[in-house]
């Protein structure tokens, strides 16, 4: 590390945040990573075999990636050379190419870390694939975003893309242990308060780590409970980007947690969203879209639940308003599911795609005109209120065409009276002969 103090113009006794101090020194002192950094792992497999394969580590901030970048390639022998996509352009690139290629014939192989490599653009991503392709450098990407999204496709192919976790609860006490033996000094909080920085964390090892760094410096005396801790600290917003995964990834959670009837967990989901600073009226739309998706005509009340949230919200507005909207969501989470009308809705559009433009049959057409009348139009057509049962049992689709359920209700809530009331329609046009 002292190249890259030095070339900033610092040396190795400057001061650094505590974060950076307690950077491993060794791969195997990473934490919360084993299912990667394990014998059995990729990377473990790699460093086993002393060769490493271009890779693309995903996952939040404070996870390691960096720092299992630099240790990778202290591990296997290659030149460190980091940059970031924020900083960076392709003059950097092409220099950095360059020096690969000069190192390369000396017999030293490159690790290129690029740190947010999803800000480089398609062309820029495109500049890595021949240097990548000829071993001029091995890749290691770091991003926050899912790759899926961000990154071109010929860039995936040719590097493996690893998932970094969250650091779990044992994965942030044993840095702030760590924490506690590099200063020699114990944390001044309680058993509770100690939990509540590690919660305040979110699964970020950097911010578990400034966190400690802050306390450290608090003139405290005795130890710190909770409220105080919360007094000392300003815990920052939960990690939410409304434009990016997380966004999706909080309303998928809430929606299929509605859809599997947990109003406690539908809850939780609504209030991490709330917490991010999502738009309540976003969060109520699709809950009208649940409504009519997943529970449907099993309780038709759930559309009303759901509208009426919207209104109460636009009304009140927040945070009175996210009251009906929680009561709403509960109302969704408990009623009972049906998505026969979303399936058979679906299966008639597939259907009038297949079937192309069969006219309706003739008995079923207006006759306003005489010409009309002489081809036929609305002849034969009964009305069914002055039938008996209001109910005639004519066919209405096209004549080409076989009569097709799509509609088929559960046996829950509302849908088992359609039920019924389907089963005596069929009866009698069975009846009927129709």
């Amino acid at each position: 590390m002292s190249n890259l103090f030095a070339a900033a113009g610092m040396d190795d006794g400057a001061p650094r945040p505590l974060a950076d101090r307690l950077r491993p020194k060794r791969i195997e002192d990473v934490v919360g990573q084993d299912h990667l950094l394990g014998p059995q792992g990729p990377l473990g497999r790699m460093i086993a075999s002393g060769h490493l394969s271009s890779i693309i580590l995903w996952g939040p901030p404070g996870t390691g990636k960096t720092t299992t970048a630099r240790l990778l390639a202290d591990r296997v022998g290659l030149y460190f050379e980091a940059m970031s996509a924020i900083f960076s352009g392709v003059a950097d690139l092409k220099k950095i190419f360059e020096m690969a290629r000069a190192r390369r014939e000396t017999g030293k192989g490159t690790l290129l870390f690029v740190d947010e490599i999803h800000r480089f653009n398609r062309t820029q991503q495109d500049s890595f694939l021949p240097v990548m392709e000829d071993g001029t450098i091995t890749l290691v990407g770091a991003t926050t975003e899912n790759p899926s999204f961000e990154l071109n496709a010929a860039l995936l192919s040719r590097a493996q893309v690893l998932v970094l976790n969250r650091l779990d609860d044992a994965a942030l006490e044993e840095l702030l242990t760590r924490a506690e033996s590099f200063t020699g000094r114990k944390l001044p909080l309680d058993a509770d308060a100690r939990a509540s920085l590690r919660a305040m964390a979110d699964g970020d090892g950097r911010y578990a780590l400034n966190l400690a760094e802050e306390i450290f410096d608090l003139k405290v005396e005795g130890v710190l409970d909770t409220a105080g801790l919360v007094g000392a600290v300003q815990r920052r917003a939960p990690l939410y980007d409304k434009g990016r995964e997380g966004h999706y990834n909080l309303i998928s959670a809430l929606h299929k947690s509605v859809r599997g009837s947990d109003c406690d967990a539908a809850l939780y989901w609504l209030a991490r969203m709330l917490a991010g600073g999502e738009d309540p009226l976003y969060i109520v739309r699709r809950m009208v879209r649940m409504a009519v998706e997943d529970v449907g005509l099993a309780d038709p009340e759930a559309l009303h639940q759901a509208l009426a949230a919207k209104e109460a919200y636009d009304f009140l507005g927040s945070p009175e308003g996210e009251l009906a909207i929680a009561q709403a969501l509960v109302y969704l989470a408990t009623a009972p599911k049906s998505n026969a009308a979303y399936a058979a809705f679906g299966a008639a559009k597939r259907a009038a795609k297949e079937t192309g433009s069969l006219t309706p049959p003739a008995h079923i057409l207006n006759a306003p005109t005489r010409l009309m009348k002489e081809l036929g139009y609305g002849e034969g057509y009964q009305y069914d209120h002055d039938t008996p049962d209001a109910f005639s049992g004519q066919d209405y689709f096209p004549d080409e065409m076989e009569r097709v359920q799509f509609y088929a209700p559960v046996e829950r809530g509302f849908e088992r009276e359609i039920n019924k009331r389907l089963s005596y329609w069929r009866k009698l046009r069975e009846e009927k002969g129709a």
